[in-house]
């Protein structure tokens, strides 16, 4: 059977083989927010960088409705960042996990979140990176 490079594949193409967890990610999501524990931190914004990754139990995707949006993951990542001051990247990382989890076809959520600005000039960024899995 002959596919086009321009179709999906039948599904039964590989008989032996079938996804059981498909990644979706955010790579170097750019946002705006207040955090900080320092007073020159509060009252205003500054840069963070966030890549998340996600375990999707999303077999056999074909359509948007069949897998979890990307776009999802940037808008939590931005409703975040704009509901005000969080004095530790560890509690932006742990909500925006939660924020992850709450689909319930995401198993586990790693979020890695930099601040660009924290050791400038002597560091690239400085962050976390956390890991929830669904219990």
């Amino acid at each position: 059977m002959a596919v086009s490079p321009l179709q999906d594949p039948p599904l039964d193409t590989a008989p032996n083989a079938r996804v059981v967890i498909t990644k979706v990610f955010v790579r170097g999501l750019k946002v705006e927010a207040e955090v900080g524990v320092y007073s020159h931190e509060r009252g205003k914004t500054q840069p963070l960088v966030i890549d998340v990754e996600l375990d999707v139990a999303a077999a056999g995707a074909r359509h948007l409705g069949d897998t979890l949006n990307y776009e999802t993951i940037r808008n939590d990542a931005r409703a975040l960042a704009a509901s005000g001051h969080i004095e530790l990247v560890e509690v932006f990382a742990e909500r925006l996990a939660e924020l992850c989890l709450a689909d319930p076809r995401v198993t586990r959520a790693r979020v890695r979140v930099e601040k660009p600005m924290a050791l400038a000039p002597d560091a690239e960024a400085a962050g976390v990176e956390i890991t929830a899995v669904r219990a």
